[in-house]
């Protein structure tokens, strides 16, 4: 006799082995992030199966679990989002993502950097971040911009300061976000004007990429470098780290979003001491 407050069994729920089979077809749907449930209709059918029978939701929730996945919203909105905790096996790692994406540290650096500005741009105020309904939009020199913006705002802080703007050379761990960012060349030196991989704007448009093909960013044009729509999967994604401590200091600086993606800054307010420290919790430092 199963103790009343034990959790049922699939059989003890009426669900049978086809079910089991069903909740994983949906966890595999999830994992599929560019698939929208408005264009297939067998992921569609499971939502609705997820949203109206509790005994299959619980199933296909177990199910995610077992395989290391924490489940973020099952929605027509965003579909079944789901994503790896540490040690899952679908874990994509981000710091493995920026060591493909270059072998020099300070460039891991400022791909992390990067992942951090368009989060902060395209969701700049808790109201956005909050309301499901938003879309948020940056484009990759918009991205650029916002970014060398911080940077000469948090340089004249610290130079009111009295801090070190010059720290020794072949140890950008220990610089601030801005001394890397702020020397490197925004596009690099092509006779074609091509911007080069290593450039600013050659990793912005890496980071984007990346996002893209995570199914968090939506290209929709060319313009200023490239321009991106975000998605519901890419909402929950930052709500998901938008507590951590340098995205709330970039934020903090004031960003005023504007219609094309792009950004600025807000005057600085008298008085105001935020600093930026280098090992804030910024993506791929480690």
């Amino acid at each position: 006799m199963t103790p009343p407050d034990a959790a049922p069994t699939p059989a003890a729920a009426g669900l049978t082995p086809a079910d089991a089979a069903d909740a994983a077809r949906l966890v595999a749907f999830g994992l599929q992030p560019k698939l929208l449930p408005a264009r297939d209709v067998e992921y569609a059918e499971l939502l609705r199966r997820h949203r109206d029978e509790p005994a299959f939701a619980r199933l296909t929730d177990a199910i995610a679990a077992g395989l290391g996945l924490i489940v973020l919203e099952v929605s027509t909105r965003a579909g079944m989002a789901v994503t790896a905790a540490e040690d899952s096996v679908f874990a994509v790692r981000m710091g493995d993502y920026a060591r493909r994406a270059a072998t020099d540290s300070a460039d891991r650096f400022l791909h992390g950097l990067a992942h951090l500005a368009v989060a902060a741009l395209a969701f700049p105020r808790p109201e956005d971040l909050a309301d499901d309904g938003y879309i948020g939009r940056v484009t990759v020199n918009g991205v650029d911009a916002f970014v060398r913006q911080a940077c000469r705002r948090l340089e004249e802080r610290a130079e009111e300061q009295g801090e070190n703007t010059d720290p020794a050379t072949g140890a950008p761990g220990l610089e601030s976000a801005w001394r890397v960012y702020a020397r490197r060349s925004a596009t690099g030196a092509t006779k074609d004007a091509r911007r080069l991989a290593g450039s600013t704007t050659g990793i912005v448009g890496k980071a984007v990429a990346f996002l893209v093909d995570s199914g968090f960013l939506q290209r929709t044009g060319d313009e200023s470098g490239g321009t991106y729509r975000t998605t519901a999967r890419y909402q929950l994604q930052v709500r998901d780290m938008a507590a951590s401590a340098a995205m709330t200091e970039l934020l903090e600086l004031g960003v005023v979003p504007v219609s094309d993606g792009g950004a600025t800054l807000l005057p600085p307010d008298q008085g105001d001491d935020l600093d930026l420290v280098a090992d804030a919790g910024l993506p791929f430092h480690s």
